[in-house]
């Protein structure tokens, strides 16, 4: 790229990597009502549950519990990351292959209806497949929830002073409440360092916490007492006729004074002065293919639940609070404008749908998602699922699953941007345990060296096409997927970390190699047959079909994924004939076209569309998550790419690309890309307005986890951008690049720029006023704010400093 101002060689280093000192008010998901413990969940797993989306979430990446708050009667849903329904299973089809060579055939000849129906009938999997998003009772099966602990209080009276807050700062459930003339307090929160839950009770008079502890699950499940314990066991069904993973969670009761009473299925607590309850929670799940077995989960809990009872409960919280704040408090963000905080979070969202102004929820909302990454993604814990990790039904909704046609990437969009990269490590170790599978679904469905995964997998390793070709043949995802090894490479330089993934880039590279095809007019090489994942066009035989052959996503996320294996082959100083092949590919790849009516195209020829307004934009990856399109160096294709969003927003009628969170929650850090301010926060109102619950969890719907961590990175790319690298490879590091009008003063701290950066800045009246950049390596770097650029060449590694001054001078 050409930079529009002469390099400037600025140099001023300082001591200290602070930023102008500001007191930062406790984040706080706060309320002044319980959530009922009283009224059931809905049996359908499709149908939201109001009273739990307004239990607060609690997470340490491997337990998860939603604690409601009730007084007379206590609820804390449980979860636990591998619990799941199913079992490995053999879903490739063979006889795929014999019949691909006709399909593309019948595509480039324009028999479109042909095409379609050959590719249903034959391109899917063998088997149930993910019972069309149903598969609690197929061996695909499903994420589940873990159960219940229940606390009967007995009583029935009334109370007052209720008050109850989820604090982001130290991720402690608290609730507290008057009754019978005597004050409760209760505080709550998931040990990553000793592996359990802790919950206190205290009360201010002696001898006042008396309740009864019983743990249900709506199926598949036994209670009872042991050696001081209440223990709840059990095996989940396997989808073929029998059992698979195994399970259980221990409750003991520690208590100052009073009893500790067990009996059969109860643990019964009277009047004690004090109480802290410790819950552990395991199963034999092992990520490990093919068996996923191997995890002494009887001996485990057992471990942590002594373990930590040989803890005071000062211990246990401060060693808590030490391990999650190093995360969390990496990052922090102030809008001017936040008053002291005297609104409770419920009415706070309601109120946002008049208002569409609120910074302090704005502030929330961004940290929030940091919370629930951090919750429930951990270094050798299961990725975040659709769900995260909470889930209180036997069926739920698309079996909580990862789906990776957009929804697993986006759960992991803010972890390097918002200083997160560790909570990345587990969806990495996904991808690596999808080779194996993977390879065998390459060469059973079509004979290719390599690996492949289509838009769905479980912890069973499915890597099958799904039982609809019209969203399953996603033959995308490896791609897609694999885009962020780069990305966390790019973040974070970490050499290992590539040696290590190599052989997995390099897989899921191999498998295109064999994919592409010479399309016989164009000479370009193309996806085929291939869907853009879940839309529907109007071919020119007036067939509806989802299938052609070089969708702009496949071609746009497989030249991402040849340009990413080159990058990372070059720092490895691997140079041989397959890297050379690749590279030649890549430059026969056919590219991202401009229809007729200014937009991208999304398939490989101008069609109609069936629902212009269609959730999925995954013609404008090469936007966002990938770096291709940009004002900067492809403004033409940038403004084709705006005219496509726009086209979406306007045409959506129902379950469309403003209805669905998800798909708002992503046009934020579209349009942040596209430098169009106003637009990424009506898309943030969008999301806040419609598409969030009482406890700020995102709906699809229904609830839908990849709405606040895509939210949460939107955010982040409003605020401070560097996917572009100048024609010298440099990271144009871009502050402030879609900064909206109702934030004209604020400031925020610790996010990362690519090449390892971190990046302050403060700014006012809607002007940068300083930025702060804390470089880990001497590589050069490029600052851009406005029109302005600078590159800046560290030394040692010292924190550099620029003030509005230095861009509001003239070279």
């Amino acid at each position: 790229m050409k930079i529009f101002f002469k390099y400037i060689l600025f140099f001023l280093f300082i001591a200290c990597s602070s930023v102008i000192e500001k007191k930062y008010e406790n984040l706080k998901l706060w309320y002044e009502q319980p959530a009922s413990a009283f009224i059931s969940d809905h049996p359908s797993g499709w149908h939201n549950d109001p009273e739990w989306l307004k239990a607060l979430p609690l997470g340490n990446g491997s337990l998860g519990v939603m604690v409601f708050g009730d007084v007379n009667k206590e609820r804390i849903q449980l979860n636990e990351e591998s619990m799941w329904s199913g079992s490995h299973d053999a879903n490739d089809n063979p006889d795929a292959y014999l019949h691909q060579a006709k399909i593309r055939q019948l595509l480039f000849d324009g028999k479109y209806r042909e095409a379609t129906e050959l590719t249903n009938n034959t391109q899917i999997c063998k088997g149930p497949g993910s019972g069309r998003g149903n598969g609690a009772t197929v061996p695909f099966g499903c994420f589940q929830t873990l159960g219940d602990l229940w606390l009967d209080f007995e009583k029935s009276g009334s109370y007052e002073n209720y008050y109850r807050e989820l604090d982001l700062n130290d991720a402690v459930v608290r609730v507290r409440y008057t009754q019978d003339g005597v004050n409760y307090e209760r505080e709550i929160f998931t040990s990553q360092p000793h592996q359990v839950m802790v919950a206190r009770f205290t009360a201010d008079k002696p001898g006042q916490i008396s309740f009864n502890s019983s743990m249900t699950r709506p199926e598949r499940f036994k209670t009872y007492t042991e050696d001081g314990q209440l223990i709840l066991s059990g095996a989940l069904y396997d989808g073929k006729g029998g059992e698979n993973l195994r399970y259980m969670a221990r409750l003991k009761a520690v208590a100052e004074n009073g009893e500790v009473i067990c009996n059969d299925s109860v643990l019964s607590i009277k009047n004690a002065d004090e109480v802290v309850l410790l819950l552990s929670a395991s199963t034999d799940y092992k990520l490990e293919y093919p068996t996923y077995k191997g995890r002494d989960y009887v001996n485990i809990t057992m471990q942590n639940i002594e373990k930590a009872s040989q803890k005071k409960y000062d211990d246990l919280l401060k060693a808590h609070t030490n391990e999650y704040s190093k995360y969390f408090n990496r990052v922090h963000f102030l809008l001017g404008g936040t008053e002291k905080d005297t609104v409770p979070t419920d009415l706070r969202v309601k109120q946002y749908k008049g208002t569409k102004n609120d910074p302090r929820l704005y502030e929330l909302i961004f940290q929030y998602g940091r919370y629930l990454l951090i919750s429930s993604s951990r270094p050798g814990t299961l990725p975040a699922n659709l769900q995260g990790i909470w889930a209180n039904k036997i069926q739920t909704p698309w079996n909580g699953d990862y789906h990776t046609d957009v929804n697993l990437e986006m759960n992991y969009w803010p972890a390097e941007i918002t200083n997160l990269s560790e909570m990345h490590l587990p969806m990495f170790d996904l991808i690596a345990a999808l080779v194996e599978p993977g390879k065998k679904t390459a060469q059973i469905q079509y004979q290719a060296k390599g690996w492949v995964v289509h838009p769905i997998t479980n912890v069973w390793g499915y890597t099958s096409p799904g039982e609809d070709a019209s969203w399953g043949m996603h033959t995308g995802a490896p791609a897609w997927i694999c885009q962020h090894i780069g990305e966390h490479y790019r973040f974070t330089g970490d050499t290992a970390f590539i040696e290590k993934m190599y052989p997995v880039l390099k897989g899921a590279v191999e498998f295109y190699m064999d994919w592409l095809v010479v399309h016989p007019v164009t000479g370009k090489l193309v996806s085929g047959p291939a869907v853009s994942p879940e839309n529907t066009f109007i071919a020119p035989d007036d067939s509806h079909c989802q299938i052609s052959m070089g969708p702009t996503h496949d071609q746009q996320v497989i030249s991402q994924l040849f340009d990413d294996f080159a990058m990372i082959s070059k720092v490895l100083k691997l140079n041989n004939d397959f890297v050379a092949e690749v590279e030649k590919a890549k430059k026969q790849l056919a590219s991202t076209q401009i229809g007729s009516d200014g937009r991208l195209l999304e398939w490989d020829k101008e069609y109609p569309e069936i629902e212009p307004g269609h959730r999925h934009i995954s013609h404008l990856f090469d936007v966002h998550p990938g770096a291709k399109i940009n004002p900067i160096q492809t403004p033409e294709l940038a403004k084709a790419a705006e005219k496509s969003l726009m086209y979406r927003l306007e045409n959506d009628k129902n379950y469309g690309a403003a209805s669905i969170g998800w798909s708002a929650a992503w046009q934020i850090s579209l349009n942040a890309r596209l430098h169009r301010a106003e637009k990424a926060m009506e898309s943030l109102h969008l999301v806040l307005s419609q598409s969030t619950n009482l406890n700020l969890f995102g709906n699809c719907p229904p609830f839908q986890m990849d709405n606040n961590f895509g939210t949460t990175a939107g955010i982040a790319e409003m605020l401070l951008q560097s996917h572009v690298q100048d024609e010298n490879g440099l990271y144009i590091i871009h502050l402030l690049p879609s900064l909206p009008a109702l934030w004209s003063e604020g400031s925020v701290s610790g996010l990362k720029a690519r090449g390892n950066v971190t990046v302050d800045l403060n700014w006012s009246n809607g002007v940068l006023e300083q930025a702060t950049f804390t470089p880990t390596t001497t590589k050069p770097f490029i600052v851009k704010y406005e029109n302005q650029q600078k590159i800046i060449s560290p030394e040692n590694c010292n924190t550099i400093r620029l003030t509005k001054s230095d861009f509001l001078k003239s070279y």
